[in-house]
């Protein structure tokens, strides 16, 4: 049975707090950036595109089956960027962790992994859940090394498999972390970091 996805996730550097229709101007700020798009399956630096997105992440949320967030960093009060939990399957107890974009500004600063710590708490502890999901484009190579830095396990890849924004067809790399792994490595890679549930 799905859950109420409507939920501010925080600790002390992050702030995850539910998408609205009113972020767009704040976000597009973030987005106007071109690099964040060199792997993305949108171009969101179009302010159309943004908007559609916005429009459709929300009524994943609406629907049950998504929870998407506008990143605040803590440290500067500004907003970073985007992210999700999507794809929720209640009945497989599985959702992806993806969607995510974050300013060249944050990048490199620790909030991402404090962000996915945050969702990863929710996700295992909050939700239920008894699996969750990431996919990388293969040649996203900083991408696939945050995963194996927060103990994601590399699952494979599927060949051909998706086509971005400017027509290429990516190869994508599959991660998971199990919750039966949750507890080891939230110990291992997680240790400094604290949510407020």
């Amino acid at each position: 049975m799905a859950k109420d996805l409507n939920i501010t996730l925080e600790s002390e550097r992050a702030l995850l707090r539910p998408l609205e229709l009113d972020d767009e101007k704040a976000l597009q700020e973030v987005a106007d950036d071109d690099s964040l798009w060199i792997y993305g399956l949108q171009d969101l630096s179009k302010p159309a595109e943004l908007n559609k997105y916005i429009k459709k992440a929300i009524s994943d949320r609406e629907n049950g089956t998504s929870a998407i967030w506008v990143i605040i960093d803590k440290k500067t009060n500004k907003v970073a960027g985007c992210t999700r939990l999507a794809e929720i399957s209640w009945r497989d107890e599985r959702g992806q962790i993806g969607w995510t974009w974050i300013g060249s500004d944050f990048q490199g600063s620790g909030l991402n992994k404090e962000m996915k710590y945050l969702i990863l708490t929710y996700g295992f502890e909050v939700l239920g859940l008894n699996r969750i999901e990431f996919k990388a484009d293969e040649r996203n190579h900083q991408s696939r090394q945050a995963l194996l830095g927060i103990g994601a396990t590399r699952e494979g890849v599927l060949r051909q498999h998706m086509k971005i924004h400017d027509g290429y067809i990516r190869n994508t790399v599959f991660y998971s972390i199990l919750r039966s792994e949750w507890d080891t490595i939230k110990a291992q890679y997680f240790t400094n970091f604290k949510a407020v549930l």
